[in-house]
């Protein structure tokens, strides 16, 4: 079954991993050419933190997919492990980021969507993939999908909406 197996995914996997780290690289240039800027919001670096983990979850994630000759128990392993390890550490970033109560709930709201539907799926897919039992590495791709438009959403804010 695709979802469970490892080589119809591989260049997905390819894609997404070359994808995800140059936009990572982008974030960079975007938050050092607005260092001064960003530092003066409360939250925003721990932001551009996130933005960057968001896109490194995925190139990891990918990578892990293109190692070779793994079993669904070592693949599943891999993923969930590294899954739970950034989205614990994106999870405590979006805290340490989120708006003041004060704040309209919306904008509190959406940045816990965009960093659940980045994270939540591809722990899911690692534990989906170890136990061959639901969507498997399709809920990966969701993650990847998610965490690529959280990310590209973040920088938007880090490279256009810090300078209005």
């Amino acid at each position: 079954m695709a979802a469970f197996e490892i080589s119809p995914w591989k260049d997905l996997f390819v894609a997404s991993s070359g994808a995800s780290a140059a936009l990572a690289g982008l974030v960079f240039v975007a938050v050092s050419i607005n260092i001064d800027r960003i530092l003066k919001f409360k939250g925003l670096p721990e932001r551009a933190l996130q933005t960057v983990l968001l896109l490194l979850s995925v190139v990891l994630v990918s990578i892990i997919g293109l190692i070779p000759g793994q079993s669904h128990i070592a693949l599943g392993a891999e993923l969930l492990g590294e899954a739970l390890l950034f989205g614990a550490v994106i999870a405590m970033l979006l805290r340490r980021s989120l708006p003041p109560r004060s704040s309209p709930q919306s904008w509190r709201l959406s940045r816990v969507v965009v960093v659940a539907a980045g994270t939540v799926p591809l722990i899911i897919g690692g534990a989906s993939v170890l136990v061959q039992s639901g969507g498997g590495l399709y809920w990966t791709v969701g993650g990847i999908i998610f965490a690529i438009a959280g990310a590209v959403g973040n920088a938007w804010v880090l490279m256009v909406e810090i300078l209005r």
